[in-house]
């Protein structure tokens, strides 16, 4: 399979990207930055520049013309103020899911943040709050697309750096904790695989069920 992944450089998206790789698919990694791309190389992807807060949908289709499925895993990062938040977090995903329709991708995964539906806290310092509510709206666009897409949302705990496990908490809605990246990695490429996820909304944290086995639960 060819599979999209927006925020290529990210490192999700890299321990994505090597995972697919390695079973035989074809990870294209969207950048912006063109010194990434040996970055992307190196994990067995193909780099491909363009800028999601600039381009135009028409021109986002164009990368992902061909692919089998289409992943947001892209993020404003730390450091970035309120503002990115909603160009890269809330409207990457947006145009993303747009050139997805537009290109005839129909299978889409959201790479999102745990328990966003509940909004930030009162005291929330101001950019985590946008953060938490430009990723609630960016999931709450992708949810009203069951006719163009078929979605799955992924909202993971606290991310680590950790060695993956293999083994998750995954269901439509689980405690807080952390969870390594690489155990979101693996869970995104399960998903890609199971088409009884389409529609769902899962949150994930470490977790003691084999990700094989979680996901399969999801929809059987």
């Amino acid at each position: 399979m060819r599979i999209v992944i927006a925020g290529g450089h990210g490192k999700i998206a890299l321990r994505l990207a090597r995972l697919l790789a390695a079973r035989g698919d074809t990870p294209v990694g969207l950048i912006r930055n063109p010194d990434h791309a040996d970055d992307v190389r190196a994990v067995g992807a193909e780099p491909v520049v363009i800028d999601l807060e600039s381009a135009t949908v028409t021109e986002l289709a164009e990368k992902l013309m061909g692919a089998d499925a289409a992943v947001f895993a892209a993020g404003a990062g730390p450091g970035s103020g309120a503002a990115r938040k909603e160009t890269v977090d809330r409207d990457a995903a947006a145009l993303l899911a747009d050139a997805a329709s537009l290109a005839g991708v129909r299978r889409y995964l959201m790479v999102s943040a745990i328990s966003v539906d509940e909004g930030p806290a009162p005291d929330a310092e101001p950019v985590w709050a946008a953060y938490i509510r430009a990723k609630k709206a960016a999931d709450d666009d992708i949810r009203g697309r069951s006719l163009e897409l078929d979605w799955t949302i992924l909202r993971p705990g606290r991310l680590t750096n950790d060695e993956g496990t293999g083994r998750v908490w995954l269901a439509p809605k689980v405690e807080r904790g952390d969870v390594s990246r690489e155990d979101v990695a693996a869970v995104l490429v399960a998903l890609l695989d199971a088409p009884t996820t389409i529609g769902h909304v899962l949150e994930m944290v470490g977790g003691n069920t084999p990700i094989a086995d979680a996901v399969a639960s999801i929809g059987a």
